[in-house]
């Protein structure tokens, strides 16, 4: 069955670092545009970031994260540097599959950006 595990949350400060990773199971990988969301308590889940032929960032978050994959481990990773208050949330993994539209969704990582 498909997996995806992310890993790498935490509490941090305000200006501090993260590194999250996912680890997919189940899928062929490569293939699959991969993405992180987040969510707020009370908000709507919110794209944060895409991997597939090409890398994409919310203009929240442009300068301060990076997406990046390692297709060869099945994993993605998003690196968040200057971390800010507002990017308090869980955020989830997410595999989508272009030629049906499925998607699969990790369970999420909480990260909390507090003094």
């Amino acid at each position: 069955q498909v997996q995806l595990v992310e890993s790498g949350g935490g509490l941090v400060q305000p200006g501090g670092s993260l590194r999250l990773s996912c680890a997919a199971s189940g899928i062929y990988f490569p293939i699959h545009v991969m993405g992180w969301y987040r969510q707020a308590p009370g908000k709507q889940r919110e794209l944060v970031a895409t991997s597939g032929s090409s890398t994409n960032l919310a203009d929240s978050v442009k300068g301060r994260f990076t997406i990046s994959r390692d297709n060869a481990a099945n994993r993605v990773y998003l690196q968040m540097n200057n971390l800010k208050p507002e990017d308090t949330a869980v955020y989830y993994c997410n595999a989508h599959q272009v030629w049906d539209g499925t998607d699969y969704w990790g369970q999420g990582t909480q990260v909390t950006v507090s003094s």
